[in-house]
């Protein structure tokens, strides 16, 4: 299987060396379910676009530091393809950033969350059965990082997960689109060095917070990735 990476932002180069671009990100969480899955990386923000789709067996959006609503030429370009992709019955996940996005281009609303900044792990409630039922409970735990968040659904779309800081955690629609608002990719260090960053953005409490959960909750990030690898076989 290949798989295309639409890459929306970059790491910080302080931290590349450690934790790598968001597309290794993806690589490792994702080999250590199919260590034979092949990669292709386009880089958004700069302006790289795939030309064709043939032999991409499905496309990853990644998180960003943007927000969708920004008024960003790259941003309107990357709706466009979504629908293009959409249209041609191709097969997109899509993570925090890449969530909000696809939201937005097939018609949903995203906005600054007033619930403020959610960081660390956060508890996702399930509803999709043909993914817990892999034995492990309708509950998963995953990363989060956002302060914008998905207020609408497109229509004919399927929220599959939410808790009480994010009513529209996940989407599904059809057997061509899947989406979550967590990231699978990151691991704690990673998020541990972006709440500190940002701390005097999220603030003192919601950082505190967060960092007690990435020792009392077990992040889920490989579980997330045979999810998206199960839908994007299927």
């Amino acid at each position: 299987m290949k798989i295309g990476i639409l890459k929306t932002d970059a790491v910080r180069p302080e931290w590349t060396p450690v934790f790598g671009e968001y597309p290794d990100m993806f690589e490792r969480v994702l080999k250590l379910v199919d260590p034979n899955l092949e990669f292709e990386i386009w880089d958004i923000e700069e302006g790289e676009f795939p030309t064709t789709t043939d032999g991409i067996d499905g496309f990853i959006i990644t998180g960003s530091k943007s927000s969708v609503y920004d008024d960003k030429p790259w941003i309107r370009s990357l709706e466009a393809l979504v629908r293009e992709l959409y249209e041609a019955r191709k097969k997109v996940i899509g993570i925090c950033f890449g969530h909000q996005l696809i939201a937005q281009a097939l018609g949903g609303l995203v906005d600054k969350s007033p619930k403020g900044w959610g960081v660390g792990v956060h508890s996702y409630t399930v509803s999709d059965t043909s993914l817990t039922d892999d034995g492990e409970g309708e509950v998963v735990h995953l990363l989060a990082s956002h302060q914008d968040q998905v207020m609408t659904a497109p229509a004919g779309a399927e929220v599959i997960a939410r808790n009480e800081h994010c009513e529209i955690a996940g989407l599904k629609i059809g057997e061509q689109i899947l989406t979550f608002q967590g990231h699978p990719e990151f691991i704690p260090e990673f998020s541990r060095e972006i709440m500190t960053f940002r701390r005097p953005m999220i603030g003192d409490d919601r950082v505190q917070a967060g960092m007690a959960s990435l020792d009392a909750i077990e992040h889920q990030g490989e579980r997330v990735a045979r999810w998206i690898l199960d839908f994007l076989r299927a």
